[in-house]
């Protein structure tokens, strides 16, 4: 049998239905997917939150390393010999005989004094002395004589007295003379001015036509030499109590034979260095402050007497010395020092230390640090005690300007 055929109005509410419940399933299925995406990104922003990147952070390993202690101090430079030129005999300069700020030899002539009246008095001191040798042949001669008749008794014992007596007055006649003589031959000498030592000579302070004489209280020039040179550095007097106590207790090496650099006034050194001679016995009450004479060797005439200078006084050699670069230390809330130091599991932990000087953008770390350990330079800032950091190697600019 053949069923009848469902109304028209039935199957389309039939048809409606059907569709209503998988309306309800597609959307069920939708629900749940968009639920399962919601909290995976829940459970990955958690687990990023949790788990940071680690900061960057630039280390160096520290090495021991000898290092020389050296204080920066002022001073001035002091010419290695200074000789005033003064006349040793009066008159008039007749001439200058040398080059104004050039160098000269001990020796060389300088001025030249009217010469006449002292060779005029050397001719007359000549004269005398002949003059007295002709009286010492005259009594010679007596004297022989009187020699003679004593012998044979023709001459009293008194006459021959006179005959000694007048051999020696001669003698010592001629003496005089001839030391007068000398005398004024050293004259005529000294008329001609010469330089008692090696250096530069600077302006003639007298002219062409000055009357000048020994006792005068103006120099004609002075003569400085200064291929090599003294710098005076002035130390405060508590510092050498320092190095005393330092090099006592072995903490220091004996840094005297270590060469001193002399620095210009915009901290450049000069191509020469010096060596410390010794130390003043007496401290300027005024300062406090003790004075250390360096000799420096000056070939090309560098450094000029009464310049300024700084000189970097050794005062030991630490042996073993354990340096960060400054920018290293950190301070804590109350400003004692502090460094990051790298784990070998890559985790930072801060350290407090005790530090000593500073040596070329560097400190000395004198306990809290050992060696070999590896220490943050750059990027503290970023890094919490405990952290795990990614550490790189620290470049200093110095180091990377060459490059």
């Amino acid at each position: 049998m053949q069923r009848a055929p469902l109304p028209l109005t039935v199957w389309i509410h039939a048809m409606l239905r059907k569709n209503a419940l998988v309306s309800v399933l597609l959307c069920a299925v939708m629900a749940g997917s968009l639920a399962a995406c919601s909290e995976q990104e829940q459970s990955a922003v958690q687990t990023s939150e949790a788990v940071p990147d680690p900061a960057l952070v630039t280390v160096i390993a520290v090495k021991p390393e000898t290092v020389i202690l050296a204080d920066e101090l002022p001073g001035r430079v002091a010419a290695f010999r200074t000789a005033e030129i003064r006349p040793q005999v009066g008159g008039i300069i007749e001439k200058r005989l040398y080059e104004q700020g050039s160098e000269v030899k001990a020796g060389q002539q300088l001025f030249q004094i009217g010469a006449a009246t002292f060779k005029a008095e050397l001719d007359s001191a000549a004269a005398a002395l002949q003059r007295t040798e002709a009286g010492l042949v005259r009594s010679q001669a007596k004297f022989d004589r009187a020699k003679k008749l004593l012998d044979s008794v023709a001459i009293s014992l008194e006459a021959y007295d006179d005959a000694v007596a007048d051999l020696a007055a001669a003698k010592a006649n001629v003496a005089e003379a001839r030391a007068t003589v000398q005398r004024r031959q050293l004259e005529v000498e000294f008329a001609t001015v010469r330089a008692p030592i090696n250096g530069r000579i600077g302006q003639a302070l007298v002219s062409e036509g000055a009357l000048v004489s020994a006792s005068g209280a103006t120099p004609l020039a002075i003569i400085q030499q200064i291929d090599q040179v003294y710098v005076d550095v002035r130390q405060p007097a508590s510092q050498i109590d320092v190095i005393r106590e330092a090099a006592e207790s072995g903490q220091l090496e004996d840094a005297s034979k270590i060469p001193v650099v002399i620095l210009g006034a915009s901290g450049k050194p000069y191509p020469t260095t010096g060596r410390a001679l010794f130390s003043e016995v007496s401290v300027d009450p005024g300062t406090g402050n003790v004075t250390v004479r360096v000799e420096v060797k000056n070939p090309d005439r560098l450094l000029l007497p009464g310049m300024y200078v700084r000189a970097r006084l050794p005062r030991g050699v630490l042996h073993d010395a354990l340096l960060v670069p400054q920018e290293a230390l950190v301070r804590d809330a109350a400003g004692k020092p502090q460094l990051v130091i790298v784990n070998q599991d890559k985790t930072a932990a801060r350290r407090a230390v005790d530090i000593g000087a500073t040596v070329n953008g560097r400190t000395i770390v004198t306990s809290g640090l050992e060696a070999g350990e590896s220490v943050v330079v750059q990027g503290q800032d970023r890094v919490q005690d405990g952290a795990i950091v990614d550490p790189k190697p620290f470049t200093p600019l110095v180091a990377s300007a060459k490059n």
